[in-house]
């Protein structure tokens, strides 16, 4: 049987894409990148079939299973097309791209709440992977608690969501997290900190997770 903690990971992990998306090569990136600066829409489609996976990721990631999924990343790569010729290579392109993918995301998150108090059951996907496992009461945990884990990250300031979803689901260091989201290590950490604490109090007082996490292990958070 698979602990407490194992069946907590197993849960976040559903909040992984559903595929990686293409893969490219990055080789001469910094003449795509100048190319497409310069207005080659060719060195620009070469970009985004290089970095559509990762911004699927962080967008997936940060949003859950949502049918506006494809317009946030939509979104994101036109907001790329209109500034990328403000990028003056002071950080790695991707670096800068993931900002640019979290901002957006962001800004989509920020509409949202001024329009919906909470997150309704039926705004997941009923199918985040690929079903394997033939058990429909073990699907069905999962989905509820794949719902859990958003309400609760729902109720996260965008800051501490932000800090929290790319450090533990997306493996990002907290060194990597300050370059992209501008601020200090230090405060990164922070913000991981108080994120951890405010996200496990939550979910422990769900229904899909109550008695899954004790107060030991909201202690260690």
């Amino acid at each position: 049987m698979a602990t407490n903690r194992n069946r907590m990971a197993n849960a976040i992990a559903q909040a992984r894409p559903m595929y990686d998306g293409l893969a490219a090569k990055k080789d001469g990136e910094q003449d795509l990148v100048a190319a497409a600066q310069a207005g080659d829409q060719i060195a620009f489609q070469r970009l985004y079939v290089a970095h559509r996976g990762e911004v699927h990721r962080i967008v997936f990631r940060l949003l859950g299973p949502t049918d506006d999924l494809e317009d946030v990343i939509q979104d994101v790569f036109l907001q790329v097309h209109r500034s990328i010729g403000n990028f003056r290579g002071q950080a790695k392109f991707s670096t800068w791209l993931h900002r640019v993918a979290v901002n957006v995301t962001l800004q989509y998150l920020r509409r949202k709440r001024t329009t919906i108090v909470s997150r309704p059951d039926d705004r997941v996907d009923e199918r985040p992977e690929k079903d394997t496992s033939g058990n429909p009461h073990q699907n069905a945990e999962t989905r509820d608690r794949l719902r859990a884990v958003y309400r609760a990250l729902d109720q996260l300031s965008p800051k501490k969501r932000t800090v929290l979803v790319m450090h533990d689901m997306q493996g990002m260091n907290a060194k990597k997290i300050a370059e992209v989201v501008g601020a200090p290590v230090f405060t990164v950490r922070t913000r991981l900190f108080y994120a951890r604490r405010e996200f496990y109090k939550k979910i422990s007082n769900d229904p899909a997770f109550v008695g899954d996490i004790t107060a030991a292990e909201l202690s260690r958070k």
